[in-house]
C-alpha cells in the first residue's frame, strides 16, 4: 500500500516543481494536488485500519492534510500563503520527528537509515515551504528539490521495495 501512495505523491510533487519553474497553472495542478491529498489521506487511513500500521498512517495523514492545503491555495487563489507555511511548519516538524525515530529506531520502530534520510529530506522541503510562504526562499530552489527528492524520497523507495522488498539501505 505505502509503495503505490509514494508514486502517487509524486503526481504532486513533479507538477508543483513545474508550476514553480513555470510551466503549467494553479488550477490544474491545485486539482491533480487536492486529488494527491484526498488519497493520501484515504491511504493513511486503510494504512492504520486494515494494514494495522499506524506509524506509516501518522507520516500519511500529515502530509495528505498538507497537500490539501496547498491545492486549496491553488485552487481558490490564496493571496496569503502563510497559513498553508504554518501547515507546512507544522509538517516539516513532524517529518523531523519520524527521522529522528527512523535513524534511532525504537522498541516498537525497526532503526532504518533509509526512512530515516527520507524524512528528514521531507522535513527539509516542508521547511523550505514554509520559508517561501513567508517570503523568505525561492520557488526555484523548492522546484528543483522537489524534483530530486522525488527520485530519492519517493521512487527508489516505492520501486526499491516492489522490485526487492527491501529497502536500498
Amino acid at each position: 500500500m505505502t509503495t503505490a501512495i509514494l508514486v502517487l505523491i509524486s503526481l504532486m510533487w513533479i507538477p508543483i516543481a513545474l508550476f514553480f519553474l513555470g510551466k503549467g497553472e494553479a488550477r490544474g495542478t491545485g486539482f491533480a494536488t487536492a486529488m494527491v491529498g484526498i488519497l493520501t489521506i484515504l491511504g493513511a487511513i486503510l494504512q492504520a485500519a486494515v494494514f494495522n500500521d499506524a506509524v506509516t498512517a501518522g507520516l500519511l495523514f500529515v502530509h495528505g492534510i498538507f497537500y490539501a492545503s496547498v491545492a486549496y491555495a491553488m485552487l481558490t487563489g490564496l493571496d496569503d500563503m502563510r497559513s498553508v507555511g504554518n501547515v507546512s511548519l507544522t509538517t516539516c516538524i513532524v517529518s523531523a520527528i519520524y527521522a529522528v525515530i527512523y535513524f534511532s529506531g525504537t522498541p516498537l520502530i525497526a532503526q532504518s537509515s533509509y526512512l530515516g534520510m527520507a524524512s528528514a529530506g521531507y522535513a527539509v522541503l516542508t521547511f523550505m515551504v514554509w520559508l517561501n510562504a513567508n517570503g523568505k526562499f525561492p520557488a526555484t530552489t523548492i522546484a528543483y528539490s522537489l524534483i530530486l527528492w522525488t527520485i530519492l524520497g519517493l521512487w527508489v523507495p516505492a520501486f526499491w521495495l516492489m522490485a526487492r522488498n527491501a529497502l536500498p539501505f
